[in-house]
């Protein structure tokens, strides 16, 4: 009897018990909501006021309440790794794929954020092994072999590269026809270093069914038949280049008046330099063929042609070149050299030649521009031929 009574008089505490339990573990939970939004306001806040430390601190406090936040482990990932704070932009992506729980799709989108991080981080073996996987995904294929091809030409490794854009060309309907030209002509100077003519002239071939108005290829292909000793089809290959692409040409109007000359034919390469200075002025080509006339024709044809070049088209770099010419006659000219060395230092600036896609400046001419990668960005023509161009 004293038992049942204690049963009857148990039950109702319980119930109490498990009401309060209740209701507490609710107030919490809605406490815990309740500061998810403050911290993300604030962080989102914190953010647009480009203060980015504390903002990132805001929302790694609401990952610590709420660690089922995808989304904003991505995008705390996406912010680690635009601030170059790699290492924790791969721990958090890390983190993800390590859940058991998270869904298929979700993990695809782990792997690929873990692959961007690699990537920009500079860990390319391990962006390649990312991507790699990534392939096989239907909605991350495209994006992966985009990448792979970025990797495999950073890394030199052009067949591979080639591949990748074939692929794409394929799959996705992209066309990387001039890539393509330029992997095979980088394949073909390779085997030029190595003595291997006939492979690097079967390169020159696909680079040509890729893009056949590859202007490089046209140019390896006279080297390959100079250093072959093939001299009148080496400057067959060059003079192409003058009449498809002229404002190539002052990149092998060294080569080819050399090479003209061997030949006998001094006077049609004196010719075709004073016509395409009429047609397509160039200081470049206009300091080789001052420099032909000197040496073929005296220093008075040298000298006439620089003066007559700079009537018709004013440049400082033509005009540092004539400079030049005078102070060697005016040995002892203070005056002179002073003028020569102030503008040499304007000229010096003036040289260079512009990628059209970034604006990266260089010395030399490029095929691809070191700062942004890509292929056939470089005019031929110096930066202040360029700027004089209306």
């Amino acid at each position: 009897m004293d038992l049942q009574l204690w049963y009857l008089l148990a039950l109702p505490l319980l119930f109490l018990i498990g009401w309060w339990a209740r209701g507490y573990e609710a107030r919490v939970r809605a406490a815990d909501q309740g500061g998810a939004p403050q911290s993300l306001f604030r962080g989102l806040n914190l953010l647009l006021n480009d203060q980015h430390d504390r903002a990132i601190d805001a929302f790694i406090a609401i990952a610590k309440l709420d660690p089922e936040t995808i989304e904003l482990h991505y995008a705390l990932g996406n912010l680690f790794r635009r601030r170059g704070e790699f290492e924790r932009a791969v721990r958090i992506h890390n983190y993800l794929l390590s859940r058991a729980d998270l869904p298929a799709a979700e993990r695809s989108n782990a792997l690929a954020e873990l692959a961007q991080d690699y990537l920009k981080g500079g860990m390319l073996d391990r962006a390649e092994e990312s991507f790699g996987r990534l392939v096989e995904d239907p909605r991350h294929r495209f994006e992966a072999l985009r990448a792979l091809l970025r990797i495999h030409a950073m890394e030199r490794d052009w067949e591979r590269a080639i591949d990748c854009a074939r692929r794409l060309e394929r799959e996705a309907g992209e066309t990387h026809r001039v890539a393509i030209a330029h992997f095979n002509c980088e394949i073909a100077e390779r085997c030029v270093g190595k003595d291997d003519l006939a492979g690097a002239t079967r390169c020159l071939e696909e680079a040509l069914v890729s893009n056949r108005n590859s202007v490089r290829a046209s140019i390896l292909a006279g080297d390959i038949a100079r250093r072959a000793g093939d001299t009148a089809g080496a400057v067959e290959h060059w003079l192409r280049i003058a009449t498809d692409a002229p404002e190539y040409l002052p990149l092998i109007a060294e080569r080819l008046t050399l090479a003209m000359d061997e030949l006998g034919r001094r006077a049609e390469a004196l010719n075709l330099l004073r016509r395409e200075l009429l047609d397509h002025p160039s200081v470049d080509l206009l300091d080789v063929g001052y420099r032909r006339a000197t040496e073929w024709e005296g220093a008075a044809s040298g000298e006439a042609m620089l003066r007559d070049e700079l009537k018709r088209h004013p440049s400082l770099l033509g005009f540092e070149r004539l400079l030049a010419i005078r102070a060697a006659t005016a040995q002892g000219d203070r005056e002179l050299d002073l003028l020569r060395g102030l503008i040499s230092v304007q000229a010096r600036n003036l040289s260079r030649y512009r990628c059209r896609t970034c604006g990266f400046r260089t010395r030399s001419f490029h095929w691809q521009c070191p700062g942004c990668s890509t292929w056939d960005s470089y005019s031929p023509k110096r930066i202040e031929e360029l700027d004089a161009v209306p």
